[in-house]
């Protein structure tokens, strides 16, 4: 049996100028010291930011992303692969790093490299690398200008043509947006809204885990297919930790930082031709940020201020009927967009 070791983080926010998230977090220093815990978690074999890794969508936000990353990688033996979020501007990840995925030489992959998805600096960014015999997949589920997520056809159909010849010993999956349910108030309407088409483009492949972020707080659930389940790992953020045991209506961040230990056992075939099916351990590290990066509450939102919120970044009608299957779009118009908003 083959083990691949993951450190699965996401959620740094980070600023490309010294301006402070929910104006109280210093994202570098908290970024700085969530890699500091994980020093002892021995050797890796990839680590994994999964979306919302900019704030700002700056490129001197994704240097420094890079650098810490590349260094703590570096020092445990480990690949880094990134993916887009909902935060993340498409023209800074590219420019610094390029589909989030290495080339063999260790420098950021060319985007034009992933066939049969739009080219340009627009397009979205996905990616597949290979890493100790597992595949790592990577989607953008980001809508540029909004909140929630969605994926395209032509993403897609990439993965099912990614996807139609199973890789040495299985395959990971990264999406910012998770595909199972939010828990906590201000998530609600800002998930993946297209879900069951992913579902459906993962029935019968080797896919033997999904990484995701955007929750803020760690979650273990399952994505269900036609043949099977997957399992849905989410990290908790880096910039703050969400309370799922908030008042009803209140969406609370505090100061918690962490991320997931992922450990992907391959089980080889049976004699009998049974396909193997990678065992999935995880071991989800929650630490709280020292006061000088981060106060004890970030913010604790209440009912109204919740709805009013909720009310700018929520999917539309007419983006929920995109992401439903065979139903057409209304002409209802966008809402306005509100990227500063703090999911």
């Amino acid at each position: 049996m083959t083990a691949l070791r993951i450190l699965h983080l996401s959620d740094t926010h980070l600023m490309g100028s010294e301006t402070l998230h929910s104006g109280v977090v210093d994202t570098v220093a908290a970024f700085t010291f969530t890699l500091g815990a994980f020093e002892n978690a021995g050797p890796l074999d990839l680590v994994v930011l999964s979306g919302d890794v900019s704030d700002d969508g700056s490129p001197a936000s994704y240097g420094i992303l890079r650098s810490l990353t590349g260094d703590f990688a570096a020092r445990h033996g480990a690949v880094a692969i990134y993916a887009m979020g909902n935060h993340d501007q498409r023209a800074g990840f590219r420019e610094v790093l390029g589909t989030g995925h290495p080339d063999p030489d260790g420098q950021p992959g060319d985007p034009s490299q992933s066939p049969a998805v739009p080219a340009g600096v627009g397009a979205p960014l996905v990616g597949v690398s290979e890493v100790a015999g597992y595949r790592i997949l990577t989607l953008d589920s980001s809508v540029p200008g909004r909140t929630h997520g969605f994926l395209d056809a032509a993403q897609l159909d990439w993965l099912r043509s990614v996807l139609a010849t199973d890789s040495h010993r299985g395959t990971v999956l990264v999406v910012h947006h998770p595909p199972v349910p939010p828990l906590t108030a201000l998530h609600q309407g800002i998930e993946l809204v297209n879900a069951p088409a992913l579902a459906q483009a993962l029935e019968g492949s080797d896919v033997a885990v999904i990484l995701s972020g955007h929750y803020h707080h760690h979650l273990t659930d399952m994505l269900a297919t036609g043949s099977g389940t997957i399992p849905v790992v989410v990290t908790a953020g880096v910039v703050n930790t969400n309370d799922v045991l908030a008042p009803p209506g209140h969406e609370r961040a505090l100061a918690g930082t962490g991320g997931t230990l992922v450990t992907l056992t391959s089980v080889p075939a049976t004699a009998h031709g049974t396909v193997g099916r990678a065992l999935v351990r995880t071991v989800p590290i929650h630490r709280v940020l020292p006061a000088e990066i981060a106060p004890a509450v970030v913010f604790d939102l209440g009912p109204d201020t919740v709805a009013g919120i909720s009310a700018t970044i929520a999917a539309t009608e007419a983006e929920l009927s995109a992401g439903r299957p065979h139903r057409a779009a209304s002409a209802e118009p966008a809402r306005p967009t509100r990227k500063d908003q703090r999911p």
